[in-house]
């Protein structure tokens, strides 16, 4: 019978067998990329054999074209050319089939080889680390999908803001803002003005502190949405003030560690009542914001540790709050050793 409109598109038969006997998840390339299982013309079997070449078995095969089902739509042509794209940035073929298998994405989002040996070529000549190349195609790849004028726009567009502040070395600026903050390729220059101008003014930034900011942990504040960014700013400041600190304060808070500013209001609330209740004082707490990073579990478990061993958190500071974990462990022992000692000595 002849299918109507209603009629859902018909798999093709023959690429589900292929693809099944090669172990690929079919539910999974169903839910993620329906249209490709709809193909009559597909490149599954010279995909997986040029995979094969540089190194990947056949579970990691199976697991790229689960993830990414549109990577068994590139020919064997541009999956040899991307893949000489990608060696002149990666040390080896392990190296990338490493990549591909953690995240298929970065390599087979874009099919423009063209653009891509662009853009590469385009943030080799800012100046653009090896490493932070790699950081890009492997964490933000779809900065390699913008067209090459796109991105230089951003570029532009960074340097002018350290133009604005009076900065002298705008190209170091754009590449710093860039290293710290890998998505900003992929976010508009209207957002990240519009967060540059909110946060400048409502700090009252001047404009050497605005270069420092913007060049270290601010950078990545950029990436919030401006209505986020207002939220956050508005109630961490109200917060602060409900325990007797003034805009000073709170200026001081944001420059020693912006990124406090990604957190949601009630958990950041939940956090420093967790720390006050703990003997901690707040001035200490926007001295070392940095301790705001960690689970409230791990605040309270720390605190119970600490105070259990009479640490004295006026005397001594709250550094050890935010140490690592296996730092923390380390102290912890070498409190309880002392305690000991000073029991046996009494």
């Amino acid at each position: 019978s002849k299918p109507s409109d209603h009629d859902p598109p018909v798999e093709n038969e023959s690429l589900l067998e292929n693809l099944s006997i090669m172990g690929v998840d079919l539910p999974s390339a169903r839910r993620r990329q329906p249209g490709v299982l709809r193909k009559l013309l597909t490149n599954e079997q010279g995909l997986a054999h040029f995979l094969k070449s540089k190194g990947a078995d056949q579970e990691t095969v199976a697991s790229i074209i689960s993830r990414f089902p549109r990577s068994i739509t590139r020919s064997c042509e541009h999956l040899e050319e991307r893949w000489r794209l990608w060696r002149n940035v990666f040390k080896s073929d392990r190296e990338v089939v490493g990549i591909l298998s953690r995240s298929p994405e970065s390599f087979f989002r874009s099919s423009d080889n063209k653009n891509l040996e662009e853009n590469i070529s385009f943030l080799m000549t800012l100046g653009i680390t090896t490493k932070d190349l790699h950081r890009l195609l492997t964490t933000a790849p779809r900065t390699f999908s913008n067209s090459v004028e796109l991105n230089r726009n951003m570029v532009e567009f960074l340097k002018s803001v350290c133009l604005s502040f009076d900065g002298k070395d705008p190209e170091r600026f754009a590449r710093t803002v860039i290293s710290r903050n890998l998505y900003v390729f992929i976010r508009s220059t209207n957002r990240i003005r519009a967060n540059v101008e909110f946060l400048s003014r409502s700090l009252r930034l001047s404009n050497a502190e605005a270069l420092a900011l913007f060049q270290t942990h601010g950078a990545q504040i950029l990436d919030l949405s401006h209505e986020s960014l207002k939220k956050h700013f508005e109630r961490l400041r109200m917060k602060l003030h409900s325990l007797g600190c003034d805009d000073a304060d709170f200026k001081r808070m944001i420059l020693n560690y912006s990124l406090v500013l990604f957190v949601s209001s009630e958990r950041l609330n939940e956090k420093l009542d967790c720390l006050m209740d703990g003997g901690i004082h707040v001035k200490q707490v926007i001295q070392k914001p940095k301790v705001l990073d960690f689970s409230i579990d791990s605040i309270r478990q720390r605190l119970h540790d600490l105070n259990g061993l009479g640490y004295d958190f006026q005397k001594n500071g709250i550094a050890v709050l935010d140490m690592s974990k296996k730092r923390f462990l380390a102290k912890l022992e070498r409190l309880s050793s002392a305690e000991n000692e000073d029991t046996r000595s009494v």
